[in-house]
C-alpha cells in the first residue's frame, strides 16, 4: 500500500524493471520500499551509491547499532525491523529492546553509548546538536572521520524513512517472520502490510 499509485510489476519496463528485478534477486521479492521509488529509480540508484559509500567506513555492529537508533527515533517500522533483526549477530533479542527503550546499556561500550545518544539526537533534532555533543564522542577516542560517518549514517536513515513514510509506504508482509518477541514492540511507526509480497515469475536468484 502507498498513498500514491505505484507501477506494478506487471507494468515495470526498462530502468523499473531492472530495479524490481534486481532487488527480487536479492530479497526474493519486491519490496514495498522499492516500489516507492518506482516513479524515479534512478533517485534509488544513486541513493544505493551513496548508502555504499556511508557505510563503507564503518564496520557492521558500528554501521547496524547507529542505522537501528536513528530508525527507532524516527519511527519508521520498516527500518526499525530490519535493522533491529540485523543487530541480532551481536546482540540478544533483550539487548536489542534495551537499545531501543535507551535503558541498561551496560552491555555496549561507552563509545557505543554516545554514538547511539548522538544519532537519536541526528535523527531528532540535529540542529541541537552542539560541540558538547560531539566532544563526548571525541573523548571516547573517535575520531572527526568516524564522526563524520555517524552523523552521514543517521541523516542518511531520516531521508530513506521520510520519503517513505511520506507516501504512506508500509513494511512488507516479510517482517511477520521476524521473531515476535522483536517484530511487535519494534513495530513502531505504521503497521506491517497484510499483503502478500509481490514476486515477479521467471526471475531466478
Amino acid at each position: 500500500m502507498s498513498y500514491i499509485e505505484t507501477i506494478s510489476a506487471d507494468e515495470a519496463e526498462g530502468a523499473v524493471l531492472e530495479m524490481y528485478e534486481h532487488q527480487q534477486k536479492h530479497w526474493g521479492y519486491v519490496p514495498n520500499y522499492v516500489k516507492s521509488f518506482s516513479h524515479r529509480p534512478e533517485v534509488m540508484a544513486r541513493w544505493g551509491r551513496l548508502l555504499a559509500e556511508i557505510r563503507r567506513p564503518l564496520d557492521p555492529r558500528t554501521f547496524e547499532l547507529v542505522t537501528f537508533a536513528a530508525a527507532h527515533e524516527l519511527r519508521h517500522t520498516p527500518c526499525s525491523l530490519a535493522h533491529g533483526n540485523a543487530l541480532t549477530p551481536f546482540f540478544t533479542n533483550e539487548q536489542i529492546l534495551a537499545i531501543a527503550r535507551q535503558e541498561d546499556l551496560d552491555f555496549l561500550t561507552e563509545a557505543e553509548r554516545e554514538m547511539v545518544s548522538f544519532s537519536r539526537k541526528v535523527a531528532r533534532d540535529a540542529a541541537a546538536i552542539d560541540a558538547v555533543d560531539v566532544q563526548r564522542l571525541k573523548d571516547c577516542g573517535l575520531d572527526d572521520g568516524t564522526i563524520f560517518d555517524i552523523a552521514a549514517t543517521a541523516a542518511g536513515r531520516a531521508f530513506f524513512t521520510k520519503v517513505l513514510d511520506a507516501i504512506g509506504s508500509l513494511p512488507d508482509a516479510a517482517f511477520r517472520s521476524i521473531d515476535e518477541d522483536l517484530r511487535v514492540p519494534l513495530t513502531v511507526g505504521r503497521p506491517i502490510s497484510t499483503l502478500d509480497d509481490e514476486v515477479m515469475k521467471g526471475i531466478s536468484d
